[in-house]
């Protein structure tokens, strides 16, 4: 018994040693321009960009669209605007956070940004585009998010799962757009 606990230690020891040494490699990557840890997510909206923006910018209605996040209070009075500070419960796979944020870009009606700043850190853009006045809007969504233990490691391992649920995320935006909008218009 005492070999099994032993060896069990010894391989515990070498995984955590080498995730570390990972996590190190890939942090000098990414501050050598050579590794990017963001996940990008992007759709095509059937609608105007002040249309798009006005439900990405409605905070209360985000959990109508991010699924993962719920329990959102603002913690500052409005209105909102770069400063404002708000957190919300988020859950990934069964795992619940408490994600405390600032609004670090507000751009209407192209630019929405929030920093990161609980357990996990980091920081997130949504931008809005459009290729002609009162067409389709281009919804580009980036985010930096970083776990307390081996950044960049763990950054490497949620990046596909995260990637999913935030491109299901903007189908369901798309969607409330949609079903905002009066009948009739283009």
């Amino acid at each position: 018994m005492r070999r099994f606990v032993r060896d069990a230690l010894a391989l515990a020891g070498f995984v955590v040693g080498m995730a570390g040494l990972l996590d190190l490699v890939l942090a000098r990557l990414a501050r050598a321009g050579m590794y990017d840890p963001a996940i990008r997510v992007s759709a095509e909206v059937e609608a105007p960009i002040e249309a798009v923006w006005d439900v990405v910018a409605d905070v209360d209605g985000q959990p109508d669209w991010m699924t993962e996040m719920s329990d959102l209070r603002m913690l500052t009075d409005p209105p909102l605007g770069v400063g404002s500070r708000g957190e919300a419960t988020v859950t990934v796979a069964g795992i619940s956070t408490t994600d405390p944020v600032t609004i670090s870009v507000f751009e209407p009606p192209r630019r929405f940004g929030i920093l990161h700043e609980g357990r996990i850190r980091g920081d997130g853009l949504i931008a809005l585009a459009s290729r002609a006045a009162g067409g389709p809007t281009i919804v580009e969504w980036e985010e930096r998010l970083f776990p307390p233990v081996f950044p960049y490691v763990g950054a490497a391992l949620m990046r596909p799962v995260l990637r999913r649920i935030f491109q299901g995320d903007l189908v369901r935006l798309a969607a409330l757009v949609a079903a905002r909008r009066p009948a009739g218009r283009d």
